[in-house]
């Protein structure tokens, strides 16, 4: 508690932070100095629960086939959970695919939460999602009596829910039978599909009603489902125009002043973690100049080496607290707590310091289906017609990555940023299991960068004298991610074009001015590894990691600076793709072992390997050139082009193995590898001849 003191966290953390120690970054980074804040408990929660804020949080989905329903409501689930006042909790979730199989799903949730919340907060269970709390704790604990006849029981009730919602999403359809369990279904009317269905809007758990209660008589949070209107004449705006809709008809519902929003398999992993970032918002000394706390994005399921590089270790444990020193991080999307006027416009003044309660719309006695005909009118797709919403409200429109840019307009408008990177990860997600998905993850997120940097949104023109200058740099490194894709291609192709025609472009090996390319070689490398290893990294992942980033240089950044290129020039139009969350048995038994992915034929794969058989080629020709020449001439002026066709073998081996020695469903496609060889044959030809 000393400690929060002395860094100038004026606000009594102690009862916001119940249970275990934990930490974050201290209010000290927005004078630049990040610092480490320790939050125990030291006293009661008796007596200041009712000045806590209401919290409304926002979970998004977008289409049930890739994101299952029974993900969709355990992240759902956990975040209803929250070590928090249930009565001061709401939890939207979006669904952009307006699909009953998704209504449904929540719905059995709505049931099961209560027994799900008296039983976490019983046993103080985490993690909350109750498929990843039955995964990792297959047997109770047995040093409470009551313990096993509890989990046994709630464990039954979460398996029955779950058959019944995956019977039901196999089998595509809603029974008849089913329909007749709740008014939403009537929602569905004829003809409704995923991209033409009207605003749907329904409250599953009231929690202004008194009957709302758990099987102990403890009341649950609200809970609603939305389904904006979509109509085929009118843009949607992806995720933006989703959370947009979500600001909107929480404010008629909750009006809770803080928002959560999390990405669908994002579940609660840490139950602390609305208090933790209470204790940011609510600091009596420079609380009311946070706009939002950003959380890391963490996975459960990558491998131990990371073999796609998914995790971004350094960004998260390097960069994104540098970018804390420097006026504060992006808003990356997920795991983030925000203040609900920041995200409508509200710029920032001296005036924004003020207490938080009051601001809560529980207090409304509409009834529940008054209010959901009201808010549908909020979902509308004419409702932001001729109105700032998408542009200096909410989300803002017209790039892949709105969650950046609506950060940065935030942080323009005078408000600062927190990051906070807790000991226990506050959320867990599922990353990406094929190259492929990861591939073209990082291809809508460079291509948003960059379409940033080339718009006048640059943070440089943007953001002068609004945002210090090293954070104005800070957004930048991320902006030009897709102009790597030149340099990169460069040095990937043309010194191995140049090594089968023995034209030398480096110095000769024996000349002193060898030492400057050796250096820079050395020192990048030897930092970028110690960097790594100090982020709780190993070698192997760092290797795994150079791999990932050369691929998404030579195909995620080449497909985005060309597509940015494109739409500029008007050619093409914005589009968003959904990462896939689910994968068969195979593919996820291959990604356990670290074996990597290919299966399916892409652009993207054909590009990789023509680069790596080119270097193979050029690689063996350089060897051959060196051991045929007596005097060693060859040696001395190619022998850094050997060298560096020599790592890009090594590290394309397990391309290699794809190509021509795995027999397996994840082997590189045949038409893939005919395409590779011949083109990698035609390049070398025309270089040779």
């Amino acid at each position: 508690m000393g400690k929060c003191l002395e860094d100038g966290l004026g606000w009594d953390c102690s009862y916001l932070s119940s249970g275990s120690v934990s930490t974050g970054l201290s209010l000290n980074s927005l004078d630049g100095t990040p610092s480490i804040v320790t939050l125990s408990e030291t006293g009661s929660l008796r007596g200041y629960e009712e000045v806590l804020p209401g919290v409304d949080i926002f979970v998004c989905t977008a289409d049930p086939r890739i994101e299952p329903p029974i993900m969709v409501i355990n992240t759902v689930l956990s975040v209803m959970a929250y070590n928090y006042p249930s009565q001061k909790l709401s939890v939207y979730l979006s669904d952009d695919a307006g699909s009953d199989l998704t209504f449904n799903a929540l719905l059995e949730a709505s049931r099961f939460s209560k027994l799900w919340l008296p039983f976490c907060r019983k046993f103080n269970t985490e993690p909350r999602s109750p498929a990843a709390y039955f995964s990792s704790n297959p047997q109770p604990n047995d040093h409470n009596p009551s313990t096993p006849l509890d989990w046994f029981s709630v464990k039954k009730a979460y398996e029955d829910m779950k058959n019944r919602i995956e019977t039901t999403t196999r089998l595509g359809r809603i029974p008849e039978e089913k329909r007749k369990e709740h008014k939403g279904f009537l929602e569905w009317g004829y003809g409704a599909t995923r991209q033409d269905h009207p605003s749907i809007v329904q409250i599953l758990i009231d929690g202004r009603n008194g009957k709302a209660v758990d099987v102990e008589g403890q009341p649950l949070p609200t809970l609603v489902y939305l389904a904006r209107e979509k109509r085929p004449q009118y843009h949607h705006n992806f995720k933006a125009g989703s959370m947009n809709s979500l600001i909107r008809v929480s404010s008629k519902i909750s009006n809770g002043p803080i928002i959560l929003n999390v990405d669908c398999d994002m579940y609660n992993n840490n139950s602390e973690i609305v208090r933790e970032a209470l204790c940011f918002f609510m600091d009596e000394e420079k609380g009311h100049e946070i706009a939002y706390v950003q959380f890391p994005q963490d996975y459960n399921n990558l491998t131990r080496n990371d073999l796609y590089g998914t995790g971004m270790n350094v960004i998260e444990a390097v960069e994104f607290p540098s970018m804390d020193a420097n006026g504060g991080p992006c808003f990356v999307g997920s795991g983030c707590f925000h203040r609900r006027d920041t995200l409508c416009g509200m710029k920032y003044s001296k005036e924004c310091e003020r207490g938080w309660k009051g601001e809560n719309n529980k207090e409304n006695r509409e009834i529940a289906t008054v209010i959901e005909e009201s808010c549908k009118v909020l979902a509308s797709c004419s409702y932001e017609e001729n109105t700032q919403w998408g542009k200096e409200m909410g989300l803002k429109y017209g790039c892949a990555v709105e969650d950046i840019i609506t950060g940065l307009s935030i942080q323009c408008r005078g408000w600062k940023s927190i990051y906070c990177r807790p000991e226990k990860d506050g959320f867990l997600g599922v990353a990406a299991t094929t190259l492929l998905q990861s591939l073209v993850q990082n291809k809508r997120w460079s291509e948003g960068q960059f379409q940033i940097f080339l718009s006048r949104h640059n943070p440089f023109i943007y953001g002068h004298k609004k945002i210090p200058l090293r954070l104005q740099f800070s957004y930048n490194r991320y902006s030009m991610w897709a102009l790597n894709c030149l340099a990169t291609l460069y040095y990937v192709s043309v010194p191995t074009l140049c090594l089968l025609k023995s034209i030398p472009l480096f110095p000769e090996i024996s000349s002193l001015w060898i030492l400057p390319f050796a250096y820079v070689f050395l020192a990048e490398n030897s930092y970028s590894l110690g960097e790594f290893l100090n982020s709780a990294g190993t070698i192997q992942g760092w290797w795994n990691e150079q791999r990932a980033w050369m691929y998404r240089r030579t195909t995620s950044y080449l497909f985005a600076f060309l597509d940015t290129i494109l739409k500029l020039l008007g050619f093409v139009e914005l589009s968003f793709v959904i990462s896939e969350k689910v994968s068969d048995e195979d593919v996820s038994r291959r990604y356990e072992q670290e074996v990597m992915e290919f299966g399916s034929p892409s652009p993207m794969f054909t590009i990789l390997a023509t680069l790596a058989m080119l270097n193979l080629f050029g690689f063996v020709w350089g060897v051959k050139r060196v051991v045929m020449d007596a005097q060693l001439r060859a040696l001395e002026l190619l022998a850094i082009q050997l060298i560096l066709s020599g790592v890009l073998v090594l590290v394309n081996l397990p391309l290699y193995q794809g190509l021509f020695f795995r027999k397996d469903k994840g082997a590189m496609p045949t038409s893939v590898t005919y395409k590779s060889v011949g083109l990698a044959l035609l390049a070398s030809a025309i270089a040779l001849y």
